[in-house]
């Protein structure tokens, strides 16, 4: 077949955003798409087979837009673009970028960056109780904390309450000093610094004193009725099942709850089933309760972070069917003696 060219213009001042650092998103865009790409003089020339150049120009040209309406442009952009180019050819990118949830304090815009997390903030505002789950850097609890901020600042809710079952990571954190807020504001930290990010240190501790924010251990919970209030359980893979039967029976009149999670990171003893793992099978079929599943595809931090959830969950897939191998085996053995 011969080669296809496509010229596309792009205005001076978006061309560095385009191209990245040392032309790295172009040369993504090249290598992923096996076609030819150069710069002349305020043009891209795409060049290459037909289809490869369709998609590759599709692509400059969906970025381009991002970058016009205001965003800076990140690796993990230029990988989705090519991911959702290979599997649907939409302007998924395009579409996900209109949905802004609100600013942080210093102005940057907080909206969802793929699929996945787009699907998750749409179900978080059309149910009332929401479940989030998936692998680290998927942005669960960061957007559900934007979402919970907004709804607080448009006066949906009179409150919001943050919590987490304080539990260590296989560490020990009881013989250090001070008081019970002392010792469990480690758990908390990642609660906090994101509250800082979106909503401000003084106006977070303005509300706070106030009571209208509330940070606190899921053991805290007990006993309350929490009514009007926008409500993040975080971590609940942590949960033991009467923990999360007793945060969920919490929930009163014009409240709205996330829960957010990843399976894969328990640290409860062993044999210890988990809250969320019985949760997601007791709940699924109620009304008003959505179940989101994030994956490594809607992973927003480095790719590098991509890279190594997808590494382990290959590994655990491994040795799922490894364990499944060895007890059937196990098994069949015992039925021939």
């Amino acid at each position: 077949m011969g080669e296809f060219t496509v010229n596309i213009n792009v205005p001076v001042e978006h061309m560095q955003n385009l191209f990245g650092r040392h032309d790295s998103y172009i040369r993504k865009i090249e290598d992923d798409l096996h076609v030819m790409i150069v710069d002349r003089d305020g043009a891209v020339k795409i060049s290459g087979d037909k289809e490869a150049v369709a998609k590759a120009s599709h692509v400059v040209r969906e970025l381009l837009t991002l970058s016009e309406r205001g965003n800076v442009l990140e690796e993990q952009s230029i990988n989705y673009a090519i991911e959702m180019e290979n599997e649907s050819g939409d302007d998924v990118l395009l579409e996900i970028d209109g949905d802004c949830i609100c600013h942080t304090v210093s102005g940057k815009p907080i909206k969802p960056k793929t699929l996945g997390q787009k699907k998750y903030v749409d179900a978080i505002r059309d149910h009332m109780i929401v479940f989030g789950t998936g692998p680290a850097g998927t942005g669960k609890t960061y957007l559900a904390m934007a979402m919970a901020i907004t709804a607080f600042k448009n006066n949906e809710v009179s409150r919001i309450i943050l919590t987490r079952p304080a539990i260590e990571a296989g560490e020990k954190l009881g013989f250090l000093p001070g008081d019970l807020q002392s010792k469990v504001d480690p758990y908390l930290r990642p609660l906090y610094d994101a509250l800082y990010q979106i909503m401000g240190a003084e106006s977070f501790m303005k509300n706070m004193e106030k009571g209208l924010i509330e940070v606190a251990p899921l053991a805290y919970m007990r006993g309350r009725t929490l009514d009007n209030a926008y409500i993040i359980l975080d971590e609940a893979q942590n949960t033991t099942p009467a923990q999360m039967k007793m945060f969920l029976t919490r929930i009163g009149f014009g409240s709205k709850v996330v829960v957010t999670g990843d399976a894969s990171q328990k640290d409860l003893a062993p044999d210890t089933k988990s809250g969320l793992d019985i949760a997601t099978q007791v709940l699924s079929k109620i009304d008003d309760i959505a179940f989101c599943q994030l994956s490594s595809k809607d992973v927003v931090r480095h790719p590098l972070v991509q890279k190594i959830v997808r590494a382990y969950e290959d590994y655990e897939s491994k040795e799922k069917k490894r364990s499944e191998l060895k007890k059937r085996s196990r098994n069949y053995n015992r039925g021939k003696k």
